[in-house]
């Protein structure tokens, strides 16, 4: 190493060596404490701290991160197109949560979109290759193998909601089945009597559960759900248009339709204004999510209140604490929803 002066680097900055000789001891228990090792004697991590203070030592990134087998960045996974991702608010809201609790860290983002087999093999060499410390899935599909091929590399890997109610890998979700009863009961409670429901894609768990808390209301209430009064989307505005048009083909009595995301709501009430229907004159509408969308719609709509932002934190929290092996075992958290009243119902 080309040195200035003696125990200077190139820079004139104290390197790891003048702090070894400061301290008394080698090289390798100075990096030793700084990377937190438990196998220093505290004597000797309050001489090298000592050392590192008086000399004002900082170590270099870079050289931290390789001496302690790690890249210092994380990846942030959608295996979905790039359109969906920009055009709905949820995936926005977990990408600021991710960010603003990574945000006083030295930890970088890796936003990777996957939409084929090409690409799901290629980030696979990546990770395997441990170029990122862990990983954050979104938008997991029930057949995707990618949350369980991490794990079994002993990549850490945290997920935004769940493939199953039995799932195995560590995940942040959020409360679905509550959150579409409280729709429901809610569009009962205003006098509503023939309530239909907008689902998600039936591979995604997250649909599933939203179409059995919008049954079990109805359950509740002592009313048998109808089949012709459940139409499926995919999340999109373009699906909740044309499954709105499907419902009143079906059953033209209709008055209030619960939508499993705002996107689906927005389709939905596009179709209504089509078709000379009023909201919430004549049909009554509730969204899941209440992103910025619910609030500037005409009339505004009520909406299932999902912590979007709070769901991001949560999983990066999460997955710093199994990179770090400090969390507790394989997190399973589950958020609460809540329901916000607006014009639309």
């Amino acid at each position: 190493m080309a040195v200035t002066r003696r125990g200077m680097g190139r820079d004139g900055r104290p390197t790891l060596e003048q702090v070894a000789a400061r301290a008394g001891v080698g090289r390798g228990t100075v990096s030793r404490v700084i990377n937190g090792s438990p196998r220093v004697s505290e004597r000797t991590r309050a001489a090298v701290q000592q050392a590192i203070a008086d000399l004002g030592y900082v170590p270099h990134r870079a050289a931290r991160a390789l001496a302690a087998n790690r890249s210092d960045a994380i990846a942030l996974v959608v295996p979905e197109a790039e359109t969906r991702l920009f055009a709905e608010p949820y995936f926005s809201g977990i990408i600021r949560g991710v960010s603003a609790e990574l945000a006083d860290t030295d930890i970088q983002l890796l936003l990777t979109l996957i939409r084929t087999p090409k690409e799901r093999q290629r980030f696979s060499q990546y990770a395997a290759s441990h170029r990122v410390d862990g990983v954050l899935l979104v938008s997991v599909h029930g057949d995707d193998p990618m949350p369980d091929q991490l794990a079994e590399m002993g990549i850490p890997v945290v997920m935004n909601g769940r493939r199953s109610s039995d799932e195995l890998v560590p995940h942040v979700d959020c409360d679905n089945v509550g959150g579409a009863q409280l729709a429901v009961e809610h569009l009962l409670g205003r006098g509503r009597s023939t309530v239909a429901t907008i689902t998600g894609p039936s591979d995604m768990y997250v649909a599933r559960c939203r179409v059995d808390g919008y049954k079990e209301a109805l359950r509740a209430a002592g009313r048998e759900p109808d089949e012709d009064l459940i139409a499926k989307g995919d999340f999109s505005e373009e699906s909740g248009h044309a499954a709105m048009h499907k419902l009143m083909r079906r059953r033209p009595e209709l008055d209030a339709v619960f939508c499993a995301s705002d996107l689906m709501a927005i389709g939905a009430r596009r179709a209504l204004r089509e078709l000379g229907r009023s909201v919430p004159g004549d049909v009554a509408l509730v969204g899941f999510d209440d992103s910025s969308l619910a609030r500037h719609m005409d009339p505004a709509l009520t909406s299932v209140r999902q912590p979007m932002e709070g769901m991001g934190r949560a999983m990066t929290r999460a997955l710093l604490a199994e990179i770090g092996d400090s969390g507790p075992d394989r997190p399973r958290l589950v958020l609460p929803t809540e329901l916000v009243r607006r014009g639309s119902s």
